[in-house]
């Protein structure tokens, strides 16, 4: 058997890549930053090469050290997995998923009994930052992205298609100036998602409105956040209909009978080798099973 370096080193390495500093590391580690510094120098010494841009207090991985830890960190975790599993006394399953909060709260979350009830050996670790899929095997198994195409390099698989509807309050359709025409938008705010950033562009190109000039285009990266906006007067969100019709908001209404395909989908997302890990595909299965049968 080929010699292996520290498990320490490794772990020191792995910390330092996912926080990006030793000092956080070190607190993560409950070590001091000179202790956790040699970890790191001693795995460099044993693969002899430098793993790390080093800048003043920010440590970034160089393509050596990106490399590596592509290949170690879905091992190590598995490893933390294993020994975790074997000290409870029972088989326990871990997934780090990342999701946008408001498809974990209207889509995922309803029906998590259901996957408990499943697989009670699961467990999720939720991460609801944004730009997820940079971060898969960097803390992430595997995400439930919103975009328009996935990286062909990594297993992407299409859970839905949807609209774009226009979301406003519903006291925009009372008074004595109704808003019923789109060309009303005009000097009004727009509301859209950061993960969305075309939702308007491509609703009025659709509609064949492409003089509709909003007043400003204020971003979220909460739709949750968003759909409250809407419903205090702010603006009107451009956004998937499954968001209003799963909001059952009645504040909010939609705005015009214009039916325009949205260019952003719902996808599973995770790196190719990632499907082998047995919570990664258990998720997975489940996911499409229970909440889209028709993408199977």
């Amino acid at each position: 058997m080929r010699r292996l370096p520290p498990l320490g080193a490794i772990e020191a390495f792995v910390q330092v890549v996912r926080l990006g500093s030793i000092k956080a590391a070190a607190e993560e580690l409950a070590l001091s930053a000179p202790a956790l510094s040699r970890r790191v120098q001693t795995l460099e010494r044993f693969v002899g090469k430098p793993l790390f841009a080093r800048r003043h207090q920010a440590m970034v991985p160089n393509e050596e050290g990106q490399r590596l830890m592509e290949q170690i960190a879905p091992l190590l975790d598995q490893l933390s997995d294993a020994v975790e599993a074997m000290t409870s006394g029972q088989e326990v399953l871990r997934l780090r998923l990342g999701v946008l909060p408001l498809y974990a709260s209207q889509r995922l979350f309803p029906h998590m009994g259901l996957l408990r009830a499943a697989h009670p050996e699961l467990h999720l670790d939720i991460d609801t930052a944004g730009h997820g899929i940079a971060r898969l095997g960097e803390g992430l198994d595997a995400v439930i992205a919103l975009g328009r195409d996935i990286d062909p390099s990594l297993y992407a698989k299409r859970l839905d298609r949807n609209k774009v509807y226009v979301i406003g309050a519903k006291r925009l359709l009372e008074g004595p100036n109704p808003l019923l025409r789109p060309e009303q938008m005009n000097g009004m705010t727009a509301l859209l998602h950061r993960e969305m950033p075309d939702a308007f562009t491509a609703w009025c190109q659709v509609a064949g409105l492409t003089d509709i000039k909003p007043k400003a285009i204020d971003f979220f990266d909460s739709g949750g956040l968003m759909l409250e906006a809407v419903a205090q007067g702010l603006g009107v969100a451009f956004m998937h209909a499954s968001h209003f019709e799963h909001a059952h908001d009645p504040r909010l209404v939609r705005l015009f009978d214009i039916e325009v395909d949205s260019p952003y989908s719902h996808w599973f997302v995770c790196r190719p080798r990632a499907l082998q890990l047995k919570s990664v595909k258990l998720f997975h299965d489940w996911l499409i099973a229970t909440l889209y049968p028709e993408a199977a």
